[in-house]
């Protein structure tokens, strides 16, 4: 069950009275994010999705690290931390280091991230915390994929201002409506969920094949952020990709979901170069394969980049 550090009610400002029109400090705050442009695809499937999730939980563990928020997207991660910033900047990068050993053992996908840029910033005032948190959440639909933010099933969206007992989406989200948990669950079977051996000793509460994602994530601590589920509604409303500093890897906003335009660029591949992966294509086919899909596709340059394998910086005008 997570715990939370002593300074952790003064760091986040909740021990202070709002004052309208006032900035609430904020310490010890953190929002990290994997470069989207760097790979073509991080999660594959939904078992990838449901071993990223677990992941989470397996990792947090060994960390003093308290999780506010986390979106997990196809091509990269978002999550928005708590506590030391030496402490969250080795949670993550291990969260990375394990993701990586987990496709390559899956995928026979090597040194997939080993130079996946990890982005960071820090969170300094209560305002910026609460906008960071909704675009956080917000990641699946401005991203095209086609979910309510609160519904989204691989972030902590569904966790926030709802009421236990009562009908929501995903199955996951009310450790009351839980199916069961890790209590009686035989080691084997417990590795095999968490691909880890090193499995907990105390029960936690389980649905299906995914751990109770409420036991990772401080989502009553958000809810104290932002007060009321009104004032939540709000920020989810007004926050926009450009009111996050680019620093935190902001994604763009993208017309075709990944999802299609990954099968798009497959099918185009092989017309093209009787290829279905761009895996042998040298630099300039896969240029030409990126203006290819510029040229059929409503996408953005950004997208088609991360899909061609490309360095967005370096090709974003010739595409």
């Amino acid at each position: 069950m997570k715990t939370y550090l002593n300074s952790t009610i003064s760091d986040l400002g909740l021990d202070r009275p709002f004052v309208k029109g006032q900035k609430i400090p904020v310490r010890n705050c953190w929002h990290f994010s994997t470069d989207g442009n760097a790979v073509d695809v991080m999660f594959y499937d939904e078992k990838d999705f449901i071993a990223g999730m677990n992941r989470i939980y397996v990792t947090i563990r060994s960390y003093k690290v308290v999780i506010l928020a986390f979106s997990l997207m196809d091509t990269h991660v978002h999550f928005v931390l708590y506590g030391d910033f030496s402490e969250c900047n080795r949670f993550m990068h291990d969260y990375v280091r394990r993701t990586s050993k987990y496709l390559a053992l899956v995928h026979n996908d090597r040194h997939k991230f080993m130079r996946v840029p990890i982005n960071h910033q820090a969170v300094t005032d209560d305002f910026y915390l609460k906008v960071v948190i909704c675009y956080t959440v917000k990641n699946a639909p401005v991203g095209g994929i086609p979910f309510n933010a609160l519904d989204y099933p691989w972030s902590s969206g569904p966790l926030y201002f709802r009421r236990p007992g009562f009908w929501s989406s995903p199955a996951w989200l009310d450790k009351v409506g839980c199916q069961g948990s890790t209590l009686g669950m035989g080691s084997h079977k417990l590795r095999e969920i968490l691909k880890t051996r090193d499995i907990p000793t105390e029960s936690i509460p389980i649905t299906g094949q995914i751990v109770f994602p409420g036991e990772y994530v401080a989502y009553d601590l958000v809810e104290k952020i932002f007060k009321t589920c009104k004032s939540f509604n709000f920020f989810m409303c007004i926050t926009k990709e450009e009111d996050v500093d680019s620093r935190g890897g902001a994604i763009s906003h993208l017309s075709v979901p990944m999802q299609e335009m990954r099968q798009h660029k497959n099918d185009l591949c092989l017309e093209m170069f009787g290829k279905g992966s761009i895996k042998t294509l040298n630099m300039q086919q896969r240029l030409r394969l990126a203006r290819a899909l510029r040229a059929r596709y409503n996408s953005s340059v950004k997208q088609i980049a991360r899909l061609c394998g490309l360095v967005y910086e370096e090709t974003k005008d010739i595409i």
